[in-house]
Formats: structure tokens, sequence, C-alpha cells
């Protein structure tokens, strides 16, 4: 049995980025059995990431179909839109745990019990200097140690007082991260980065537009440089051919699934790279899919699923709260939700 539900979830404020703003997210939600065990999972499109909403849809309808008439192995091969088959693989993943009676990090792979993952905390494009220190603190006040903060969006001289405003905030001990969203040409990144790397920004996602690997490489200074949108139109091997990242933030609705993410995770290592789970301020299964991807990767670094805090409106509760910088990973067989969304 097989069932695609619509749904939709709206942010409590817009959140700002150089990509433009967030207020919704609108996806559907998948149930398939398999094996006599149930597994649900999440389709959240991200138009610019993964395709769009219809044609997630039309994935999901067709797959359901090759699935119906074959099996589910044949119709996740045959998906190939991103959300679509994030949804599908997501599902089969949590049934599978399931019928293991596995948590999913520990079906995933992950070889030891882990309680929580390091997260950071996000601050939006949209505010000014004074704004962002204050959010900062409040932040590190919750237990954060790690902050990214969204720039690119109001000329590279107010993103750096904004980022020495959360310095200033802060002090020396908390991780600073900045995410550009492809904002910057080449020369603005440079001296970004120049600039940055006196505030102590331990990284900059995505300077450069996602297919500016050679430029990307280019880039030089001890700021790190992590790629995101470049994942949507990359591989962790093209990138790792053209030196142009030092980390991978991998977003596992744009990858495809859990398995994909796993995997690209493992080529991320190999190639010297360091990989950081993130998501597309998804619901609270993919979120919670997310989790158990990150917990499954050894010694990963704080990631960015701290997001439900975003929303006015979910799915169903939170079994993967926030508490003190960190996020509880369930324990509970498959991703650890209700019975029933």
């Amino acid at each position: 049995m097989t069932t695609i539900k619509p749904f939709h979830v709206r942010l409590s404020d817009s959140l700002d980025t150089a990509r433009g703003s967030i207020r919704k997210r609108e996806g559907l939600l998948v149930t398939v059995e398999y094996d006599g065990h149930y597994g649900v999972g999440e389709a959240t499109p991200l138009p610019g990431w993964t395709e769009s909403y219809d044609a997630c849809r039309e994935a999901l309808e067709t797959a359901k179909s090759v699935a119906d008439e074959l099996d589910w192995g044949i119709a996740l091969a045959k998906t190939d839109a991103p959300a679509a088959r994030h949804g599908l693989s997501l599902a089969l993943a949590e049934a599978r745990a399931r019928a293991e009676d596995w948590s999913l990090y520990r079906a995933l792979g992950g070889r030891e019990f882990v309680e929580t993952v390091p997260v950071n905390a996000t601050i939006g494009a949209g505010l000014a200097p004074e704004a962002v220190g204050k959010r900062a603190q409040e932040a590190v006040d919750d237990g954060f140690e790690t902050l990214k903060l969204k720039v690119g969006t109001n000329g590279i001289e107010e993103d750096i007082e904004r980022v020495r405003a959360i310095r200033d905030a802060v002090g020396e001990e908390v991780t600073l991260r900045v995410d550009a969203n492809g904002a910057w040409t080449p020369d603005q990144a440079q001296a970004a980065l120049d600039s940055l790397a006196a505030l102590d920004v331990s990284y900059v996602e995505q300077p450069l537009p996602k297919t500016a690997l050679d430029a990307h490489a280019e880039l030089s200074g001890p700021v790190d440089i992590a790629l995101d949108e470049s994942l949507a139109a990359y591989g962790v091997d093209d990138i790792a051919a053209a030196d142009a990242a030092d980390v991978v933030v991998l977003k596992p609705m744009v990858l495809g699934g859990p398995d994909l993410t796993m995997a690209a995770a493992r080529r991320a290592r190999e190639a010297g790279i360091e990989p950081v789970v993130s998501n597309t301020v998804d619901a609270v299964v993919a979120r919670t899919g997310a989790v158990h991807i990150a917990a499954a990767i050894p010694d990963i670094s704080a990631c960015g699923l701290a997001t439900a805090s975003l929303l006015d409106t979910d799915l169903g509760p939170d079994p993967a709260p926030v508490e003190d910088g960190e996020i509880v990973v369930p324990q509970r067989t498959g991703l650890g939700l209700p019975e029933r969304l």
C-alpha cells in the first residue's frame, strides 16, 4: 500500500536569504508498506534546488505505479527528481529499519549509540548589525556554540559589520559561519574572505554561484570554503577534483534521500572534505530523517538542523528537540515519530 498526501506548513517569520525569502513549505507525505512494515517519507521540493512541486507529485505518482506493477527497488531507481526520490528513499529506509527493529541512524550504518548531534543556530539576512548581535547573544545563551549568518543581500561592507557585531557580542570562543547563497562575484568573495579572516570566521558557505567550481578553487585565505548549492549541480567527486571546497553541506532533499546522502558523506571524507548535514527548512519527517543521517556520520561537526523553531505549523510533534545547542537523536524504532501523522 502506498499513499501520497499533500501538506503545507508555515514559517513563523520569513527566512531572508540572498536567494529570496522563504515563508511556507509545500510538500507531499509518502507512506509505503515494505515487508509487512510501513515507513513514511517527505518530499518537499524547493525550486532552484530541486524539481517543482508539480514535477515532484508527478514523479511520485509514476513511482507508485511502477512499484505497484514491479517493485520499490525499480521504482526508486527510475525516480530522478530529487525531492520525490527523497520521499521514497526515506519511507523505504524507515520501513526497513522498523522491520529490523532499529532506529533509523543505526539502520543507515551508524556504528555507535549517538545521543545528540551538535547544531548551529541560523540568523537571517534581513537584520541590521545591532539586531544581529542581540540575536547571536540570545542563541549563545540558549547553548549554541556555532552560529551561521546569512549574508549577501545588502553589500559586503554591511555584511562585515554584521559579522563584527556578532563577534563583539559573543566573544572569541563561539564558532562563526557565513552563508552567501552564491550572491558574490569572485572579487567580492575574495574581499569578503580577507575581512572575515580577521573576525575568525570558520567557513564561508557558497560564496559564488553554484556552477563556479574553478572560481571557488581560486579563492585564497585561511577561511574555509563550504559548498552547498553546488551539490545540486555537481557530485562530491567533481568538487574534490576541482579542489573547490573544504566542506560540503549535504541536504538530503537535494541529494535525493538518505542513501545518497550517506554515500556523498563517505566520498567527501575519503577526499579530505568534511561533510555537514543540513535541510531545506523541511517539515518534521524530513527534518528528523536528516537528524538520523547526521547521527550515522562519525564525528560530524555542527549541522544545520535546528530549524523546527522557524515553523509556525508542522505535521506532528518533534521527536528531536534542540537542547543546549545539540539536537536529540530519537532512539525509537524507525524515525521515532508517532505511529501515524
